[in-house]
């Protein structure tokens, strides 16, 4: 069975590579290579085995190329996007403080507004009191001269009476003459005072009535600049507390802490008061102050936000090569902005320089203690520009971009750590989006 499967395969095999002989001539000798069809056979099987291999990795190759190729422009189009996205952003940090600039200069205007609001204030008080103590004498004046003229009358009266029971006697007697006489003379005065005091009390009424009219128009012109105060205390201090709130801070205790440091009093912030004389404060003055409470949490707010990390370290155009998170099981406690070699780096928060200097895996760091517990970390960096003890101001440059530690390529590894846990640093970034 075997001897017939050997000479039927041999014979075909001898159909399609039949025998060869491959002469070799020389000068004085000729020899010949034989070629069997089994020789034949691996010969063909390789050459093909050859030319498939060849085939199927230059297919592999193309498709690798192709698919390189897609990767680099799926590559470049994000770099396109990231680069728009950053210019935006941008944009809108740039109308912010564009926004916060005029919020500021608002912020003055109403300060003066206020400021000469309340000397006005006071000065129509002091006016008012004035006048309700002159109208008090005016009435007590004319109260006094009503009784004088009452009792004048009444002694004339009795002269008359006394003058008509005895005519002849008094008409006899120089003495009555001149008593009646000095009773004419006083009662023309009286009636001249009178006269006058109703003059002045009619004068009077009519400055209590131009007085009054120009209260009201003082007090809507002082409505008016309280509401555009009210309006702008709401647009200006609502962003920072959701601000705040989106970064996980609570803002009573912020302000509260921050209310700490800067404990001091007076200037342009003090509550109004009008009496020394422990009268209830009006509407007007509760209202000034309310908007003067709300400036002085603005003011609180401004100085907070400078001692946490809203701002981004880096103002050069950059792009976001890994997030915080997990990375194959190990945590990746911040996030990298990759950007060209000594690109500047910025603080991003006023704060303390705790470590300047060479960290293991971090390569050159820096290390900054911020406010409310918080510290920022700057890591990889090829030049460090400031050291340790040194106060930092928030946009303050601290170093440059570098690849040094454990590092594929040139950017910044930047961490927040609140209370030394690292929490993303995005969600400060993200949160001062709608403020600054």
């Amino acid at each position: 069975m075997r001897t017939r499967l050997a000479i039927r395969t041999h014979a075909l095999m001898e159909r399609f590579f039949p025998e060869r002989r491959l002469f070799l001539r020389s000068d004085t000798d000729t020899r010949f290579i034989r070629l069997r069809p089994g020789t034949q056979a691996i010969a063909f099987l390789g050459s093909s085995l050859l030319v498939a291999w060849a085939i199927i990795a230059t297919a592999i190759l193309l498709m690798d190329s192709i698919s390189a190729g897609n990767f680099r422009e799926q590559a470049k189009r994000d770099q396109i996007t990231y680069q728009r996205r950053l210019n935006e952003l941008s944009d809108e940090r740039d109308s912010r403080a564009a926004e916060a600039v005029a919020a500021q200069e608002r912020f003055n205007t109403a300060l003066a507004q206020v400021s000469a609001m309340q000397s006005k204030l006071l000065d129509s008080e002091t006016r008012r009191r004035e006048l309700e103590t002159g109208i008090d004498v005016i009435q007590t004046t004319l109260r006094t001269a009503m009784e004088e003229r009452e009792e004048a009358s009444e002694k004339l009266a009795a002269l008359e009476t006394q003058i008509d029971g005895g005519g002849a006697q008094i008409a006899g007697s120089s003495e009555s003459d001149s008593t009646l006489d000095l009773l004419a003379e006083a009662l023309a005065r009286t009636a001249e005072e009178r006269d006058q005091v109703v003059a002045d009390a009619q004068d009077a009424l009519v400055r209590a009535d131009e007085m009054a009219t120009e209260l009201r128009l003082m007090e809507e012109k002082n409505d008016r600049i309280f509401r555009q105060l009210e309006e702008a205390m709401t647009v200006s201090v609502k962003p920072l507390d959701k601000m705040f709130t989106a970064a996980g801070m609570d803002p009573d205790r912020i302000i509260s802490q921050v209310r700490k440091g800067y404990s001091g009093q007076g200037g342009p912030l003090t509550p109004l008061t009008f009496s020394t004389r422990g009268e209830e404060p009006s509407l007007e003055m509760e209202r000034a102050n309310r908007i003067l409470g709300q400036m002085d949490k603005l003011n609180l707010y401004r100085i907070a936000a400078q001692k946490a990390p809203f701002a981004v370290p880096i103002k050069d155009a950059f792009r976001f090569t890994s997030g915080f998170g997990y990375r194959w099981g190990r945590l990746h406690a911040g996030t990298d902005f990759a950007a060209p070699h000594g690109t500047p780096i910025y603080s991003t928060a006023d704060g303390v320089v705790v470590h300047a200097g060479w960290s293991s895996g971090y390569g050159r760091l820096i290390k900054i203690k911020h406010e409310f517990g918080i510290e920022t970390r700057y890591a990889h960096l090829s030049k460090i520009r400031v050291e340790v003890g040194q106060r930092v101001s928030r946009g303050q440059r601290i170093g440059d971009m570098g690849n040094t530690g454990r590092s594929t390529g040139t950017h910044l590894h930047y961490e927040v750590r609140v209370g030394g846990e690292p929490v993303n640093p995005m969600i400060y970034i993200k949160a001062a989006n709608d403020v600054f």
